[in-house]
């Protein structure tokens, strides 16, 4: 990677991040969007994040339709995809607090 794409790469997480700022001032407890902005997650990086909240959240669903109790799978599958930066600890309580797939970190909760 050369220093002009790596200048790039740096401009366009500082407009996310700058974005996400604006909505904090707004808001103060958007908890998880602070923690993106600590520990400099990407916005590449938070998409894909999303994605997984998704598909988990179907899974969760149709597990428990289904009589699932037992759901530490799921919690091991968003572990093991979350960014380096961020403990599962901080993004499961992040989200609670920021109302993001409540249902899904509830579950994830009863695992810390």
């Amino acid at each position: 990677m050369n220093g002009q794409e790596l200048l790039m790469q740096r401009i366009n997480l500082l407009e996310y991040h700058q974005k996400l700022l604006i909505k904090l001032i707004n808001n103060p407890n958007l908890a998880f969007y602070k923690l993106i902005i600590e520990n400099g997650v990407t916005k590449q990086e938070i998409d894909k994040f999303y994605y997984l909240c998704d598909a988990l959240s179907m899974k969760l669903e149709k597990q428990k339709a289904e009589g699932y109790v037992y759901f530490h799978p799921l919690f091991d599958d968003l572990s093991a995809s979350l960014p380096a930066n961020l403990k599962i600890e901080e993004v499961i309580n992040a989200c609670l607090v920021q109302n993001l797939y409540k249902p899904l970190f509830q579950e994830f909760q009863k695992y810390l």
